[in-house]
Parts: structure tokens; C-alpha cells; sequence
């Protein structure tokens, strides 16, 4: 039996990183680091933006995969603290992509569908990107450290993950939380995107890293959808009062810094044809995260 291959996830406190803990043990030796918490008995704290630490263990515990997912995601506060948002998204993804380099290692990089403006929507891989905030901006120059560092990489668009998490609130989960009080919400009903279960994710990423698939890939929920209409399908599928469900328009929206683009869907079709693990759309997805609850 061949040795298992050691597999590094950084961001493993967050929601995709923890998913991806989960699954992959059961395939690869992993190693969860995390720059907050410890979460995991085996998990190892590290700040990527020091490169002398990430090289330290690169050189200590020289894994064979990488699956990145460790990242500043809070759009609004990459608004407004720009310096910290580059050095975490683009410095500490260099850091890790010259290491992987340097020990010919592969690296999974988790990007976003915000590296597009929103012009046009279901963007295919061939899309030229066109970030309009600084979250997009610094994730499209993580994603081009990870393309001009490594011989070896894969690059995973997602948009809008949800999921349980032990401690983080996601969309879908703040839409339950709230409607399970009877509180009323406000939902953007022109804001579109390709909703994605993290699980879902988790599962695609850790096959992209054991076939050794190489290149960029949209791995998002396969299905577009407004973030009022995904509000609505998430009262119905856990038995919620829908009626607490405002629509409101994006222009109305008070609350963010950052723009945001209008419609930054992914088309999936590219990863459907590679991998035997599918892309769900917003029914499956549902579906999964209420029997997730269910158990």
C-alpha cells in the first residue's frame, strides 16, 4: 500500500478549510493550519504572511498537496484595511505558492467569482476578469503568484459558500437563524451569484488534488440565482415563514463599503465534463445542508 500522501490545508478553522479536514483524512495524512483557533488535534498555527515561518514548515513537514483556502473573505473590511487584505490574499499566497515550488509541491488555490464585475453573469473560465473591489482585486493577484510561482496548481473559483459551521455565520445560515426567531429580513433580489455548498466544494477540491488535475476551474454551485430568491428556497426547504423575507434592491443597500458586482455567476460546465464529483445546484445543495442538520 503506498504511502499516504501529506496533505496541508491552510484556513482550516474557516468554513470551506474545515469541511476539507473532514473529508480528506480519509485520504491523505492531513496537516490543518490555521492562523486563528486551534480546532483540530493536529493542527499547527502559522500566519502565512511570515515567510520564514511557512518556509520552516515547508522544510519541516514538506507536504506533497497544498489546498489554500486561507484568505481575508470579509469583502467590506478588504475595503477599508486594503494593506492587510494584500499582504494576507496576495503576500501569504506568494509565500505559499514559492514553497510549493521549491518542494515541488502541488497547490489547490481557492479563488473567487468576485474577480469579475458583474457585467454579464454564468462567466466561463476563458472570461477575462475585471475586479471592481478590493477583494477581487486581491484575489485575481493571488490567483496570478499561484500561475506564475507553480509548475503545479490548480485554481478554484467559488461564489457565495454556505454551510454549518461551530462558530461562523454564512448566508444561509444567518437566513435560518433569523427566520427561526421570526425576525423579518432584507434580501437584494438583483444581486446574483452561484451559490456553493462547502461541502460540495470540499469534496471537488480534494478530487482535483488526488487526480492531479492542473489548469483554472469554476467549482461552484452550478445553478445562478438571486440572493432573495436563495432566501426564499432556503425558508422552504427548512419549513420557514418566507413572508419575513423583504426584497430590496442593491442600490438600496446601506450597509456595504464595497461594491459589488451585480451578477458574478460561474458556468460550471468545464469542471463537470473533468471530475466525477458534481456541482449541486441550490436544491441538492439544500437538501444536503438540512440532512447535514438532520444527523
Amino acid at each position: 500500500m503506498k504511502h499516504n500522501q501529506r496533505l496541508f490545508v491552510t484556513g482550516a478553522s474557516g468554513l470551506l478549510g474545515n469541511k476539507i479536514v473532514e473529508l480528506a483524512k480519509f485520504k491523505f495524512e492531513v496537516i490543518p493550519l490555521h492562523g486563528t483557533r486551534l480546532l483540530q488535534p493536529n493542527s499547527l498555527q502559522i500566519d502565512i504572511t511570515n515567510k520564514n515561518r511557512v518556509m520552516q514548515l515547508f522544510n519541516d513537514l514538506k507536504p506533497d498537496i497544498v489546498i489554500h483556502t486561507a484568505s481575508e473573505t470579509n469583502v467590506d473590511k478588504c475595503e477599508i484595511e486594503k494593506e492587510h487584505a494584500w499582504k494576507v490574499n496576495v503576500e501569504g499566497t506568494q509565500n505559499i505558492a514559492e514553497e510549493c515550488q521549491k518542494n515541488n509541491t502541488k497547490i489547490v488555490y481557492i479563488s473567487t467569482d468576485y474577480v469579475f464585475d458583474g457585467e454579464k453573469g454564468l462567466y466561463a473560465e476563458e472570461d477575462c476578469p475585471n475586479p471592481i473591489n478590493h477583494y477581487g482585486i486581491t484575489k485575481l493577484e493571488a490567483e496570478k503568484q499561484v500561475i506564475n510561482n507553480c509548475s503545479n496548481y490548480a485554481i478554484l473559483r467559488a461564489s457565495v459558500l454556505y454551510g454549518w459551521h461551530p462558530s461562523k455565520m454564512n448566508f444561509a445560515t444567518w437566513v435560518i437563524s433569523k427566520l427561526e426567531k421570526n425576525q423579518e429580513i432584507a434580501v437584494v433580489e438583483d444581486h446574483y451569484n452561484s451559490p456553493t455548498l462547502a461541502d460540495n466544494l470540499a469534496e471537488m477540491a480534494i478530487e482535483v488534488a488526488e487526480r492531479n488535475l492542473q489548469g483554472l476551474f469554476h467549482a461552484s454551485g452550478c445553478e445562478r440565482i438571486s440572493r432573495f430568491e436563495l432566501a426564499k428556497d432556503i425558508s422552504r426547504t427548512f419549513n420557514l415563514n418566507s413572508d419575513l423575507i423583504k426584497p430590496l434592491k442593491m442600490s438600496e443597500l446601506k450597509a456595504w463599503v464595497a461594491k459589488r458586482p451585480r451578477d458574478s455567476s460561474l458556468s460550471t460546465a468545464k469542471i463537470q465534463k473533468q471530475l466525477i464529483t458534481k456541482p449541486l445546484n441550490i436544491t441538492e445543495g439544500l437538501r444536503k445542508l438540512k440532512e447535514e442538520r438532520e444527523t
